[in-house]
């Protein structure tokens, strides 16, 4: 009898479905029911589903589930080489339909933070759908990204401003999202004075957002720590060194949301994921951008996990 999961083969074997699979190898990729759903464009409950359902398939436990993390079991990583195969299969064959004439390079500029924790989805899926496009990332600052597509060394470049600001009068919002302030879950650095800040070096947006803050509300505060990298900044926030200004999509367990009413912590206001490409740029480049800006429009507020400039 077939499982709810998918159709039976000619031999009566159950059929894999590429959709739950793409959703295991997330999941196994990032360690996370929650991350997973976010790359997958689903809610976690959704996420849950479909893992018990290829689970009940299978008759394995595919996952050793833990209160704060997740692990695969040795069915599990079995399953993960077949999945990954399957899927860069199946994307491989509908690539060469769908995109076999699209070819040459894309020179493309992003944020570092950007780079490491949302770029690697897009890239790999694009690679699928176009494997005769070649993407040559460069990563720095969002004015020096705006400078070198300026002087054509770039053909798109991904920013990050406040909410409203255009750094580039091309440039086009493709995604919003809340900034917080975050602090250690059960940590002390929110009650000390003045208040201790872990930001980026200046020219930061979400480092001027939250100084400005600060400064309407008349909170005192000192700067702790400073790194362009949401990963360090997170790293003081785990030692209780610091609090710090992070988007919302950023924030699990240990770390937590301070209430702006807990010491009097102003609103930050929310941020911008901007696209800036110029015209007659190639086919290439069409391309790519479209696949960026359908990647963000399937996020809902706080699904992603975008990082400073």
């Amino acid at each position: 009898m077939a499982t709810p999961t998918a159709a039976n083969s000619p031999q009566g074997l159950p059929l894999l479905d590429m959709d739950i699979l793409r959703t295991f190898v997330a999941i196994s990729e990032t360690g996370s029911f929650t991350r997973a759903a976010q790359q997958v464009f689903r809610t976690p409950s959704a996420v849950s589903m479909q893992i018990k359902r290829l689970e009940e398939m299978l008759g394995r436990a595919l996952f050793v589930r833990e209160p704060r993390q997740i692990s695969l079991t040795p069915e599990g990583e079995t399953m993960l080489g077949y999945a990954r195969q399957f899927l860069e299969l199946n994307d491989e064959a509908v690539g060469q339909f769908l995109s076999p004439q699209v070819g040459g390079t894309v020179r493309l500029g992003t944020p570092d933070d950007l780079g490491t924790r949302v770029l690697p989805g897009i890239l790999s899926q694009f690679a699928r759908n176009y494997p005769a496009v070649q993407v040559n990332v460069r990563v720095g600052r969002s004015p020096d990204l705006i400078r070198r597509l300026d002087i054509g060394e770039l053909d798109i470049a991904l920013l990050i401003a406040e909410a409203g600001q255009r750094p580039h009068p091309m440039a086009e919002p493709i995604y919003r999202e809340p900034l917080v302030w975050v602090g250690r879950e059960g940590g002390v650095a929110l009650q000390r004075a003045p208040l201790p800040l872990a930001v980026a070096d200046r020219g930061c947006p979400w480092r001027r957002m939250a100084l400005e803050s600060l400064n309407r509300s008349g909170h005192r505060y000192r700067i702790a720590y400073t790194c362009e990298h949401t990963g360090a900044q997170e790293a003081a926030i785990l030692q209780d060194i610091a609090v710090t200004p992070f988007p919302r999509s950023l924030v699990q367990s240990p770390l937590r949301i301070l209430e702006e009413d807990e010491a009097g912590l102003g609103p930050l206001g929310d941020y911008e994921v901007l696209l800036l490409h110029l015209p007659a740029r190639g086919a290439a480049v069409e391309a790519f951008a479209e696949h960026v800006v359908e990647h963000f429009s399937g996020l809902g507020p706080g699904q992603t996990t975008p990082a400073t400039n």
